[in-house]
């Protein structure tokens, strides 16, 4: 049994029971940059249609599949949820970035182009793999956090985050022009500082997370950090206190800053 389908919980604020979390996958792409600099992360920007985070700049994601269960599956995983996230998370990133990450076999950009178009077109990643004779290195990505939300906002998502590092300069990421309308490279604390000063617009979980990314010089040291940090799952909680209400994380699992002011929260829904 999938954990979409656990039974509801409930809402924080209204006591009345939440919808089933839909389970998602997000990952951040490290690119190490030489010297001291620190890694650049692949963002994408959500097109304004979008129901969630419309128009914010997000790490590469999206929804988990019945298709990414059933590849777990086939590939002999007993922990189907966690599993079938982690492919998820590659076939997400192929689709919205043209970014083959977790992949070994021929990635040359001609393979990569026509694997999204297949993804795109509706074919499932098992049997992509299958015809470029791809296989998935799972391992290689590492589990980061996992957020889902104690509010009944129009949709809940039970997001699973995963880090891996790529290092091919040369592979260029591009936009899909359906889920995203542009793209970009950047430090974590280069997003943030684009956030403040009103160039792109990050929602709660994405600014906690690049908070916690900022501290690291190279993936090396997020991996060692996420080993010491085992994943808790975070969902935040309002707090009034005597400078007004703050939505809050706990304190002690590897983020730096733990409460914003709800004046300045972004969220994923407008309400």
């Amino acid at each position: 049994m999938t954990e979409n389908n656990k039974p509801n919980v409930i809402d924080a604020l209204t006591g009345k029971p939440m919808p089933k979390p839909i389970p998602a996958s997000t990952l951040v792409i490290f690119r190490d940059q030489p010297g001291s600099n620190a890694p650049d992360l692949l963002m994408v920007e959500r097109s304004a249609k979008m129901a969630f985070a419309a128009g914010a700049a997000v790490f590469p994601g999206g929804r988990v599949d019945d298709a990414d269960y059933d590849f777990a599956k086939a590939l002999g995983h007993d922990d189907v949820d966690e599993y079938g996230a982690r492919i998820a998370a590659i076939r997400e990133s192929i689709e919205e970035t043209g970014i083959a990450v977790g992949v070994e076999g021929d990635l040359g950009a001609r393979r990569v182009i026509e694997a999204r178009a297949a993804l795109h077109e509706g074919t499932i990643l098992s049997e992509i793999c299958s015809q470029f004779d791809w296989q998935l290195s799972l391992e290689k990505l590492i589990p980061f956090t996992r957020w889902c939300p104690p509010f009944a906002e129009k949709r809940v998502f039970d997001t699973r985050f995963y880090m891996i590092a790529h290092d091919d300069h040369e592979a260029e990421a591009t936009v899909d022009e359906t889920e995203n309308y542009n793209l970009f490279w950047s430090s974590a604390q280069g997003v943030l500082e684009k956030a403040d000063a009103g160039e792109v617009k990050i929602i709660f979980p994405t600014k906690r997370n690049l908070e916690r990314l900022a501290q690291f010089g190279s993936f090396a040291e997020a991996a060692v950090h996420s080993s010491q940090h085992p994943v808790t799952m975070v969902s935040p909680t309002i707090e009034k206190r005597d400078d007004g209400v703050h939505l809050c994380i706990p304190e002690g699992i590897g983020y730096p800053i733990t409460s914003e002011s709800m004046d300045a929260v972004q969220r994923g829904f407008n309400k």
